[in-house]
């Protein structure tokens, strides 16, 4: 695909196309401009040139608005209307600022898809220890032999490449970023039909990290990244399952563990499935394992490539979808989610394309991830089938938490654009409280030992 308007900061271009077997840390020189020509955590400081794009000055400020006792956020920009809508009638005006994915989502749904493209406000940022944590990443993280895993990480724990040198570095910032440290969050999951009929499927999930669980081992946490564990609350055939998973830093030295408890059975078992392209939870076969989060997990099957940076639509600052007052039935329609309550601005994002490996083994050949510089979220995603076929298009909602600075997705969804159907999940409209963050855990929270207690319906 031609790459338009590819804007590559400070040189990187060189060192981006480089093959992700490079491990050496940047230099001093490059680590100086974080904070100074770069942001804190990497992006370009300076707006893009023809003003569309502005200077990041520092984001949104924790007051920028209202916060229900529920933990709601008001919208900081409650007069902005859309400055243009993007339709399958206008495409080609805006062609160059579209991914292949956005684009076919148009193609196939021509009458009812569109973009409301609105002012784009920097809004992302995170604490000042995390800023610090980053600019530590940037002196001595590197990637492991082969790239599927890190080291010299541990004394940062978050955004293990703040100034990436290819296209790994990137993926692997957006699986370390900083998510407000432990949380707690329960959210609903629905996989509509052709026609726009689902049922809901409601989870608690939580996720802890190693540096805020004062209880887990030095041993165990040494090579940690993360403990995740999920709770099924609804519908009731399905209440009580729990999944667990523990992530590693290194894993080729211990890879990915995860276990299940059946609440039927009464049992724990060790769940291998949970990984690369295995089903997700209740997903209706639309999404795998690694789909949840826009990406997760080892990276070990693909070739990745940093195809550059450039200028894209990208959903930013979903306040008001993510709104109490918005119904999941106002949300999800017939094809895709309703359209007329997403908010799209012009972000600068880093393109990365993940080819499947010779003799490895995933439902999808190729994708391509773009990611948001400013957050290191992944904002969209594009999957291929074997045949070389777009098969799914990924969207995420992107969101900043400002009462605590932490940028989170309001939902994401997962649009096979084959059968029509998508998978939408992270939607907690309706439900009693939004995310908990900075929740205390322990370690014995995590253990399979623990699942049985967890899957109490």
């Amino acid at each position: 695909m031609i790459i338009r308007n590819t804007l590559l900061q400070c040189g990187v271009l060189a060192l981006g196309l480089l093959s992700a077997n490079v491990m050496a840390a940047v230099s001093a020189d490059q680590v100086a401009k974080l904070g100074t020509s770069l942001t804190p955590l990497g992006a370009e400081k300076a707006g893009n040139a023809d003003g569309t794009i502005p200077e990041w000055t520092g984001g949104l400020p924790t007051n920028a608005a209202s916060v229900d006792s529920r933990g709601f956020l008001g919208d900081p920009f409650p007069g902005d209307q859309p400055l243009f809508t993007i339709t399958a009638q206008n495409l080609d005006q805006y062609k160059d600022k579209l991914s292949e994915g956005q684009l076919a989502m148009f193609k196939r749904y021509p009458d009812t898809y569109k973009m409301p493209v609105y002012t784009t406000r920097r809004s992302a940022v995170v604490p000042k220890a995390i800023q610090d944590a980053a600019k530590i990443s940037a002196q001595r993280t590197e990637l492991i032999e082969g790239g599927n895993g890190l080291k010299n990480f541990n004394d940062s724990r978050y955004y293990a490449f703040p100034i990436p040198q290819n296209g790994l570095e990137v993926v692997w910032n957006h699986i370390t970023r900083y998510r407000g440290g432990n949380l707690r969050r329960t959210i609903v999951q629905a996989a509509p039909q052709a026609n726009g009929a689902y049922s809901l499927v409601n989870f608690e999930d939580e996720v802890s990290f190693p540096n805020n669980m004062a209880d887990l081992p030095a041993a165990k946490a040494e090579n940690a990244l993360l403990f995740f564990k999920q709770r099924v609350t609804a519908p009731a055939r399905l209440a009580g399952n729990v999944l667990l998973v523990h992530d590693s830093l290194d894993q080729v030295k211990e890879p990915r563990m995860a276990w299940i408890y059946n609440a039927g059975q009464r049992r724990v078992r060790r769940a291998p499935q949970v990984a690369y392209d295995g089903p997700g939870t209740a997903a209706d076969g639309l999404r795998t394992s690694d789909n949840f989060d826009m990406f997760n997990g080892a990276p070990d099957r693909y070739d990745w490539k940093l195809v550059g940076k450039r200028e894209l639509y990208i959903p930013y600052n979903n306040f008001r979808v993510a709104m109490p007052t918005v119904k999941y039935t106002d949300i999800l329609k017939v094809g895709h989610t309703n359209q007329d309550l997403a908010r799209y601005e012009l972000h600068r994002v880093w393109e990365v394309e993940a080819t499947l490996k010779s003799g490895e083994r995933n439902i999808y050949a190729k994708r391509r991830f773009f990611i948001d510089e400013d957050s290191w979220q992944i904002a969209v995603s594009e999957h291929y089938d074997g045949r070389g076929q777009l098969w799914r298009v990924g969207q995420a909602m992107l969101v900043q938490q400002f009462q605590v600075e932490v940028p989170v997705y309001a939902f994401e969804a997962l649009y096979d654009i084959i059968s029509g159907r998508y998978l939408a999940i992270g939607m907690n409209n309706e439900e009693k409280r939004s995310v908990e963050f900075g929740i205390k855990t322990s370690a014995s929270d995590y253990t399979p030992a623990a699942l049985r207690t967890a899957g109490v319906r």
